[in-house]
């Protein structure tokens, strides 16, 4: 299920941007900035120098298992 991937990006202030955290639906060997930060907060010449300082992580869940687990909690 693609809803249950996704790259998670935190990017900490950069000159006059403030920090942010973006998600996107991506492949693994997608999840970089590059692929997942829209639009891009800064112009070319800085993009470099933003996407060192973001952190991207590739995160999967299931949410079936998620939804059985919240079922037997509740009852």
């Amino acid at each position: 299920n693609s809803e249950d991937v996704r790259c998670k990006c935190i990017c900490p202030p950069y000159k006059d941007h403030s920090g942010h955290i973006y998600n996107k639906n991506v492949s693994q060997k997608d999840c970089d900035c590059l692929h997942v930060v829209e639009p891009m907060p800064v112009p070319g010449p800085d993009v470099e120098a933003y996407c060192l300082r973001c952190e991207c992580k590739y995160e999967e869940r299931s949410s079936v298992t998620i939804k059985v687990s919240s079922i037997i909690l509740l009852h």
